[in-house]
């Protein structure tokens, strides 16, 4: 299995029908395809638990470049975050992780394009690379996007890379 990433929200302004209507305007503002089936997964109890959205570059055909994107159910058991100390979070900050991207190795460039959008559509949610010890916030993305793209920058603190 790949490296993860989440985006992290505030457990206040969570719900599923949020996070699919932000990743359809970040889509469309990022310039990429996203297809929705609507399949959702479900537990035993009937709880819903996700659905899944697949990111494509437009020239998916040629680079082969695409992500999946879950979107959480409230009752899916994997949505706490625990890591804010780890990741410099104010511990009265709660959050869910959700928006799990599966894997992110070889297709930073995509990620990066979608995930500048939705963070700029919601500057308070932070994008966390999973095993790494900080987040991307808002103006992070905005510093990034002013330099030259750098295929490993979800690898690398925002705060040592830039500044």
């Amino acid at each position: 299995m790949g490296t993860s990433a989440f985006i992290l929200m505030s457990q206040i302004k969570y719900t599923p029908e949020r996070l699919l209507a932000d990743s359809i305007i970040s889509a469309f503002h990022a310039d990429v395809m996203l297809n929705f089936h609507n399949s959702k997964n479900y537990a035993s109890n009937g709880q819903f638990l996700s659905t899944t959205l697949n990111i494509s570059d437009k020239k998916v055909r040629e680079n082969n470049e695409s992500f999946l994107l879950y979107v959480d159910g409230l009752d899916n058991p994997h949505l706490d975050f625990f890591y804010y100390q780890d990741v410099g979070l104010d511990l009265n900050n709660k959050l869910y992780q959700v928006g799990t991207i599966e894997d992110i190795y070889g297709v930073e460039e995509l990620v990066f394009r979608f995930i500048y959008h939705y963070l700029k559509v919601n500057p308070d949610d932070y994008f966390w690379v999973a095993d790494y010890d900080w987040v991307y916030r808002w103006e992070d993305m905005q510093k990034l996007k002013t330099l030259p793209y750098d295929s490993d920058w979800c690898y690398k603190n925002p705060k040592l890379s830039f500044g």
